[in-house]
């Protein structure tokens, strides 16, 4: 078995863990990185686009800020469309702050490349993922590659391995808290190379379901509606979904609809899930495998980039301060901010969505809730306040 040594082992290639190996190798920290599947199958994953102000700054500091910056599309407001109505949540009027549309694909190609360009060490294509002795001061991960075993012997391991991940596992079933909801429907998504039917996004409510308007570039139009739980993406044709989109979006919204063959079409399974586990020993989890929202708020890697961002801070307190703190605090200080913001998701998620159990009273009070917020800027002030991100804590007070 050959051995290899790090600060600390990530497990994951994901945005996550590129993004804290890039912002340890910054301060000085050396880390491995593992990833199961090829280099082209990370980069060339399709997902989410709308990006924090926060983010955009934390990845600005970690030194790949500029291709997001030039091809970036700033976004000031969004807009919910319900019953013929449409409101515009003005971000910057309200909060003094935007969002930034820019694809997760073309931040993990950035976060890749940066790392290539300071010789990070990441091994793809890998099998067979243990975690050994995270309870110890030294722990250990082993894997397989290339018909090879290897052992990297670390001080920390870092799991941003996701949902299916192997990390999570290894904590003992009675020292972990978990927390899930699974919705009974899916969001089927198209990507598609025409022009957006808008300048920003637009979350539509319709008495045919819930329907999203996105982009991912001027040229580049990402399209969701809610289908049932279940459903094959076989049996949606193009001009079957472009229909449905166009009919939920209404017919304002879809005289603007331009449509074109689908570059990528799937059908995403929407669950809430929290595990309020994010440490044991020597192993701390971040993004997806700690926690899932559904798209509906836009949350899913901005919030992994807050648990990177916490997590960084940490290790650099730890390994250039002799301080302790961050790393005893990091799971407080996340978990309080991904509990705020899996209120807000689940709170637009139900708000926008039809169940297959809500009876005339729940629907009702579906669209009395969004008239109130049509009509109280205090209340869009607090959805932009969600949305444009909240702020980060001091892990190290």
């Amino acid at each position: 078995m050959e051995g290899l040594k790090t600060q600390v082992a990530i497990i994951g290639a994901g945005p996550a863990g590129l993004l804290l190996s890039q912002l340890l190798h910054l301060v000085g920290i050396s880390s491995i990185v593992l990833e199961r599947q090829t280099r082209p199958h990370v980069e060339g994953r399709v997902r989410a686009g709308v990006l924090e102000q926060g983010t955009v700054e934390v990845l600005t500091r970690a030194g790949v800020g500029a291709r997001l910056e030039n091809e970036g599309q700033r976004h000031s407001g969004f807009s919910i469309s319900a019953n013929s109505k449409t409101c515009r949540i003005a971000l910057e009027d309200l909060t003094g702050r935007h969002v930034t549309v820019y694809g997760q694909t073309e931040v993990t190609k950035d976060l890749m490349a940066a790392r290539a360009a300071a010789d990070g060490e990441l091994h793809f294509e890998v099998s067979n993922v243990e975690l050994h002795d995270v309870e110890s001061d030294a722990p250990s991960v082993t894997f397989s590659k290339g018909g090879v075993s290897h052992r990297i012997t670390c001080s920390f391991i870092a799991g941003c391995d996701g949902f299916h991940g192997p990390s999570r596992q290894v904590i003992p079933r009675e020292r972990k808290l978990e927390h899930e909801r699974v919705y009974p429907f899916g969001w089927l998504g198209i990507l598609a190379d025409v022009p957006p039917c808008d300048e920003e996004l637009v979350y539509a409510r319709s008495a045919y379901g819930f329907a999203l308007a996105s982009m991912r570039s001027a040229t580049q139009s990402r399209y969701y509606i809610q289908c049932r739980a279940g459903e094959n993406v076989a049996d949606w044709s193009e001009d079957r979904l472009w229909d449905e989109i166009r009919r939920r979006l209404g017919p304002d919204m879809a005289s603007h609809v331009v449509t074109g063959p689908a570059v990528e079409k799937g059908i995403a399974p929407i669950r809430s899930f929290v595990c309020e586990a994010m440490q044991h020993g020597r192993l701390f989890l971040a993004g997806d495998a700690a926690h899932i929202v559904p798209p509906t708020g836009a949350k899913g890697l901005n919030l992994a980039v807050g648990d990177v961002q916490y997590l960084a801070t940490a290790f650099d307190a730890y390994f250039n301060a002799s301080n302790e703190a961050g790393l005893k605090r990091y799971a407080d200080v996340a978990l309080q901010r991904i509990w705020k913001t899996q209120r807000f998701s689940w709170m637009m998620t139900n708000l926008l969505h039809d169940f297959d159990d809500s009876d005339s009273f729940t629907q009702r009070m579906q669209l009395a809730e969004l008239d109130d917020i049509f009509s109280s800027t205090a209340k869009q002030t607090a959805i932009a306040e969600n949305y444009a991100g909240l702020p980060y804590d001091n892990i190290l007070g």
